[in-house]
């Protein structure tokens, strides 16, 4: 029986298991791990991915996503809407996405 490499489980489609996103992609920022799932994608989409590799690679897309999805959470956090303060001069709030 061939060994797998000891890489973390894929989390749940549905959150469900709380798993630490790999070193190697935390380590990315948001256009690193936006540009390694769309290499992912593209590979998968052409069908001439054994079946090993294409699981390999369907679950680093997981954590990719899960981590993109993180990385823009950290991105609107930090957005303010700029407008004009009661003194006439510049002010910010939070931007409310609600």
């Amino acid at each position: 029986m061939a060994s797998k490499t000891s890489q973390p489980a894929a989390p749940a489609a549905d959150g469900a298991q709380a798993a630490q996103v790999p070193d190697d992609i935390a380590r990315l920022s948001f256009e690193e791990a936006l540009k390694a799932l769309e290499e992912i994608v593209q590979r998968l989409e052409t069908g001439r991915v054994d079946l090993d590799a294409a699981v390999a690679a369907y679950e680093r897309g997981v954590w990719l996503r899960k981590h993109c999805e993180a990385r823009l959470g950290e991105a609107r956090t930090k957005v303010e809407r700029i407008g004009i303060g009661a003194d006439g001069g510049p002010s910010t709030t939070p931007l409310d996405v609600e």
